[in-house]
């Protein structure tokens, strides 16, 4: 069965970037393709049982690599490769402590 889509929240610069995702993991990889370094994430919608908010917070980069041998022909031939680590999770009582 598959999972639902979830919406992750991204805060920077006072810009919010919406990425979506089944897990925090697969929201963080769309955000470090698209260049963001360090990764804070919250669940649009989701509090937990005290109030608080869960802050899903990764280090992310990107590697271009060569594209597959078997490639639709649209596909550029270097691609960028996408690599985060989870760093920890935090709970926070308001958005203005993240």
């Amino acid at each position: 069965m598959a999972g639902k889509i979830k919406y992750y929240e991204l805060r920077e610069g006072g810009k919010k970037h919406v990425f979506t995702g089944r897990t925090p993991r697969q929201a963080a990889l769309k955000a470090a393709t698209r260049g963001f370094k360090d990764i804070k994430l919250r669940e649009r919608g989701r509090r937990n049982k005290d109030g608080s908010y869960s802050i899903h917070v990764f280090e992310g980069s990107y590697k271009v690599v060569d594209a597959p041998a078997n490639r639709p022909s649209w596909l550029p031939e270097k691609v960028k490769k996408p690599v985060v680590k989870k760093v920890c999770v935090k709970r926070v009582k308001s958005l203005s402590e993240i």
